[in-house]
């Protein structure tokens, strides 16, 4: 994807995503990120670089465990 972040926005509520400290969870396992996320509804987006990059990294570390 070309679009800087200041130009996606949520598909539902109009507008324009702001990065927020988020809290995930996979396997039981918490750990925060910095994702972008609609000030309205919440929704958040990751983007195809983090889902194959760190995102992965940390999936492949705790199947490891």
């Amino acid at each position: 994807m070309n679009q800087s972040k200041d130009e996606i926005i949520c598909e539902k509520c109009r507008v324009h995503l702001v990065s927020t400290k988020t809290k995930l969870m996979y396997q039981g396992v918490r750990f925060d990120a910095e994702l972008l996320k609609c000030p309205k509804c919440g929704q958040a987006f990751v983007s195809e670089e983090l889902a194959q990059g760190k995102f992965h990294e940390i999936e492949i570390a705790l199947e490891d465990k």
